[in-house]
């Protein structure tokens, strides 16, 4: 067993207090990424036979980030936390304390951009090859502010050399030593259990490596759905492995070993190999 793990930085996951408005990281690190993702889609829309221009760019992201915002928000509640929507129905608006589903906001961004194809005369899936490798940088940004929040965490490690100790664990590491004595002593030593620090292992996959590959994939000229089906593909993959490693929530717990997250992502994967099929074949 590892003796050295690393505790888990408690960070104000208020960033600034102004009077009654308080700025939180979490919604900070969702700013950032849209602004990212204006940046590096007016500036491919500047390139030579882009058939983009800046305000068409700017409307579209505009329009997707409400999307991902409210799909996030609603695909959260509904797909984790249902029974506490029907319980408090103001929950649904406590966006400051978490609470994101990426495949809200995924169904939440095709509904916007079904829409904007339509009124626009624009190929739907010339539209998401466009938006797909924009979404990566935002997607690791959500996770930096996970981990901020300190908020979901990873499953139980003993023998990881970066094993996290999350406070706020705590009350889930008694639920985990009531079934497992032989876990009391670390849990008595250290005040909470180690965790693999899921967040950033998310951070890393659904933000850099996929950033890298479908901007690699990018640069040469692609059918169209191509790249879609590269992110529905990639993502779903990265997110079925990462999901081994975090914690299912309390409420939920897996079904038949497999989490929520983990379910949503293969319907992905597979619509995903479907687009590439339609894809290069047409």
């Amino acid at each position: 067993m590892n003796n050295n793990y690393i505790v888990f930085p408690n960070i104000n996951p208020i960033l600034l207090s102004l009077g009654p408005l308080n700025i939180h990281w979490y919604g900070l690190m969702y700013l950032m990424g849209f602004i990212f993702a204006l940046w590096l889609g007016k500036r491919r829309a500047n390139k030579v036979n882009s058939d983009w221009t800046k305000d068409e760019v700017e409307n579209l992201l505009y329009i997707s980030f409400f999307g991902v915002f409210i799909g996030g928000r609603l695909g959260y509640v509904i797909f984790y936390n249902l029974s506490e929507l029907i319980n408090n129905p103001l929950y649904l608006f406590k966006i400051w304390n978490g609470g994101m589903s990426f495949h809200g906001g995924l169904i939440g961004v095709l509904c916007v951009i079904w829409w904007y194809s339509n009124n626009k005369n624009r190929n739907f899936l010339q539209v998401t090859d466009f938006v797909s490798p924009l979404i990566p940088f935002g997607l690791g940004m959500g996770r930096i502010g996970n981990f901020i929040n300190g908020e979901l965490w990873g499953r139980l490690t003993l023998n990881t050399k970066w094993a996290m100790l999350f406070p706020g664990s705590r009350d889930n590491d008694v639920q985990i030593v009531s079934q497992n004595y032989s876990l009391l002593p670390v849990l008595k030593h250290y005040g909470v259990l180690p965790r693999h620090p899921s967040q950033i292992y998310e951070m890393f996959f659904e933000g850099i490596i996929l950033f890298i590959i479908l901007n690699l994939f990018i640069c040469k000229s692609r059918p169209i759905g191509s790249v879609s089906g590269l992110f529905l593909i990639s993502y779903g993959i990265f997110r079925i492995f990462v999901e081994f490693f975090r914690q299912p929530d309390v409420h939920l717990g897996l079904f038949y070993g497999i989490s929520m997250g983990q379910i949503l992502s293969i319907p992905m994967i597979i619509i995903g190999i479907i687009i590439m099929i339609y894809a290069y074949k047409k």
